[in-house]
């Protein structure tokens, strides 16, 4: 069973340390994924940063998946690669790397739908509520939304956009998987304490509502 349940995104423009640091602090606080998103580095400097991350997240048991780009995300040996629509189609990822974990970003059932029908393991859903860290976010979709995507497919639903934990329990009541935070957490004065914050609060929900350990 993979656990989607605490899906930390790094962003280097708001991180207080480099992406190794926030990491580690990530992981010790209860991330369950980490995904590395470099929108603005050469290739070359995100493959170097990408197999910093495998190694740890490898020593500590923890799912690494690499935004947007399938080459970097098979060089440096992740466990899978998050694609949106603009990105190397679902089919044709599947068919060049089928041992990868293949993540798709949508907002939209139908969306969600084809995704689940064109091979996608998870959704990143969103974004759920106004967020100011992804430029090409749309307008937020809802929690009612969020539920109705939910229920229309079998693969895990991952929230994202504007997670908080003011809001999170708000949610998890729609029944997603997890929750994926960017600067909640990696932009917080301690990433460590931030991810452990969330942490506690996902697990007390999954006690309360579902008799999850």
């Amino acid at each position: 069973m993979r656990d989607f349940s605490l899906y930390v995104i790094t962003d280097r423009r708001i991180q207080k340390r480099r992406n190794l640091e926030v990491v580690e602090e990530a992981i010790a606080g209860g991330a369950s994924v980490i995904q590395l998103r470099e929108k603005e580095v050469s290739t070359r400097e995100f493959l170097e940063e990408a197999l910093l991350l495998r190694d740890c997240t490898r020593r500590h048991g923890v799912l690494f998946i690499v935004n947007d780009r399938l080459d970097i995300a098979l060089a440096s040996d992740a466990d899978g690669v998050h694609l949106g629509p603009d990105d190397m189609p679902l089919e044709y990822a599947r068919r060049i790397a089928p041992h990868l974990i293949l993540g798709y970003s949508c907002d939209t059932v139908e969306e969600a739908q084809r995704a689940e029908r064109l091979g996608a393991h998870y959704l990143g859903v969103g974004t759920v509520f106004p967020t100011t860290t992804k430029k090409d976010a749309g307008a937020p979709i809802g929690l009612e939304r969020l539920r109705e995507i939910k229920k229309a497919v079998r693969i895990p639903v991952v929230a994202i956009g504007g997670i908080t934990l003011e809001n999170l329990e708000a949610v998890l009541t729609t029944g997603v998987d997890g929750v994926a935070v960017v600067s909640a957490i990696v932009g917080a004065p301690s990433v460590r304490d931030a991810a452990f914050a969330f942490r506690e609060k996902i697990d007390a929900f999954r006690r309360r509502y579902h008799g999850a350990p």
